[in-house]
């Protein structure tokens, strides 16, 4: 047997991996009815937090890609997924217009839309092309750890405008 053969998923196991990834994408773009009939998700709720919702949503943003790529995703599928995450990441940075922007962009519901598209063209694990799936986690990681930085930043600026803000006040 070849050892890097990449091993076939039962279509059934594929299966439910798909609707575990369709139920957590629809809990974080559109659990929730707004009015109007616009729907928001926990990612756009948790993302009102400063930094820690950023870096929830990109986390849990991230987990779709992974098993995405275990699934059999191709690279050029995953690298269009890891853009979608990394904009919506670096917007939803930006206080409150970041966080509408997270709210419309939906970059979880695209990716299941893309994974959906590569099941539909190929069938999962058809091409594991190794090493570019590699450099896309290391990709996702760096990007991971750029959104932790910039809102660690952000915390710090914020809570040194407060402390100087505090200070100028009470003179």
């Amino acid at each position: 047997m070849n050892p890097n053969k990449q091993k076939e998923l039962p279509h059934s196991s594929v299966h439910s991996r798909m609707q575990r990834l369709r139920s957590l994408s629809r809990l974080l773009d559109s659990a929730f009815p707004l009015p109007g009939g616009f729907r928001i998700g926990l990612d756009g709720i948790i993302g009102l937090i400063p930094g820690f919702g950023d870096i929830a949503g990109s986390i849990a943003s991230s987990y779709i890609i992974v098993e995405s790529a275990r699934l059999g995703a191709s690279t050029a599928t995953l690298l269009r997924m890891v853009m979608n995450v990394l904009v919506e990441s670096l917007i939803g940075l930006v206080p409150f217009l970041g966080d509408l922007f997270d709210i419309v962009w939906k970059a979880n519901e695209k990716n299941m839309a893309l994974m959906e598209k590569q099941l539909a063209a190929a069938p999962p694990g058809s091409s594991p092309e190794t090493r570019l799936k590699a450099a896309v986690f290391i990709i996702l990681g760096l990007m991971l750890a750029g959104v932790a930085a910039i809102a660690y930043l952000g915390f710090t600026l914020l809570f040194r405008l407060v402390a100087a803000l505090q200070g100028a006040g009470g003179a």
